[in-house]
């Protein structure tokens, strides 16, 4: 790819950056400006992680199986007769008109975030030097980190396309996604003013293993989605009529092999989605028990009280898209809302294992106005 098109890519996700830069700008105050970048940023991330999932379940991942762009150009108009030839080939195929433009909108929207990322460094970076040191708010290594790990998301991004949708990339690339989400939220609690929590830190572990449940459950979601099991199971509370299905551990488990392929070449057998998507769906209910549990505490405490309540809200969310996904046979706008409803849960669990750490100590108003 020559540098031409480089650049014409990287001005189209300045330019899209500049979205949602407009609407920093207009804060009052340096800070209030940082504090609603980092808001902006997390937000805009999101809403790239939703966008990734309707990308992966319309097929679109290889609307233009080159990276950076597009048939090495920056965007589908340019690159036109290689994707008039694929679809004239293939008109159901991997390479269209319709997937080539989803395909290339989410790069534009990645390239976006990392604008937004660069922003939040040199602005950190900036103050932390102006003050030498002394407005902590502004530690700049952990933007400094951000710039890394989406790098790092993007040479994914890379594998993802360059290896034909392997699944442990895409499932890799999905939980880097996420966890870039997370570390903005963190980073979001940090700047933020937050209520008093009950002395005693009681919620510290506790959150922390809803946090890496979820997680657990996350990367099993992404299995079943990347190796598209989701109607593997067409019932409930049974599969295929039984409460313990044929299925097929070693091969739907196996982590590095082609899509629809097993190790050895041959195709996945059916049982092997069988199993992936049976233990996403029993595992489910260890997650959901737990963050009930974990979310009924936090009630308790007025300075958790709002986020408890919004988990109950997502997750209840989750558990009715999840089911609707089977029985109305997997309609690709609950499949979205259904990877957003995760994408929630792991913001909302982020914020509470922040607040159990580091909001101040001291006596939780148990008022219905504590949020």
């Amino acid at each position: 790819m020559n540098a031409i098109t480089l650049m014409e890519l990287g001005l189209t996700g300045l330019l899209v950056a500049l979205v949602p830069l407009s609407l920093v700008w207009r804060a009052k105050g340096l800070d209030n400006k940082y504090r609603k970048l980092v808001w902006v940023t997390m937000f805009f991330t999101f809403d790239l992680i939703m966008f990734g999932a309707f990308t992966r379940l319309t097929d679109s991942g290889l609307g233009c199986p080159d990276w950076p762009g597009c048939y090495n150009h920056s965007n589908p108009l340019l690159a036109h007769e290689h994707i008039n030839a694929a679809q004239a080939a293939m008109p159901t195929g991997p390479v269209t008109w319709g997937k080539a433009w989803i395909e290339m909108t989410h790069r534009y929207l990645a390239m976006a975030v990392g604008v937004l990322i660069i922003a939040l460094m040199a602005i950190a970076w900036r103050r932390w030097i102006k003050s030498k040191g002394s407005e902590l708010q502004y530690r700049p290594w952990f933007p400094t980190a951000l710039l890394g790990f989406v790098c790092l998301q993007g040479a994914f991004g890379a594998w993802t396309v360059t290896m034909k949708l392997q699944p442990v990339i895409v499932t890799i690339h999905l939980l880097l996604g996420l966890t870039l989400l997370a570390m903005l939220a963190w980073l979001a609690a940090r700047q933020s003013p937050h209520l008093p929590v009950a002395p005693g830190r009681a919620l510290v572990w506790p959150a922390t293993l809803g946090l890496a449940l979820l997680t657990l459950q996350i990367a099993l979601g992404g299995w079943v989605s990347t190796n598209y099991a989701a109607l593997a199971c067409t019932d409930f509370p049974l599969c295929d009529g039984k409460l313990v299905p044929d299925m097929d551990f070693g091969h739907g488990f196996t982590l590095w092999r082609h899509l629809g392929m097993t190790a050895a070449g041959d195709f996945l057998p059916f049982q092997a989605l069988t199993a992936i998507h049976w233990v996403h769906r029993s595992f489910a209910f260890v997650v959901i028990l737990y963050v009930v549990w974990l979310a009924h505490r936090a009630l308790r405490d007025g300075g958790l009280r709002k986020t408890g309540r919004w988990l109950l809200i997502v997750l209840a969310l989750q558990l009715c898209t999840g089911l609707a996904t089977i029985y109305l046979n997997w309609p690709l706008a609950i499949a979205v809302v259904h990877n957003g409803g995760a994408a929630l849960l792991v913001v909302l669990l982020v914020m509470l294992n922040y607040k159990a750490r580091y909001a101040p100590a001291g006596i939780a108003s148990a008022s219905p106005q504590a949020q």
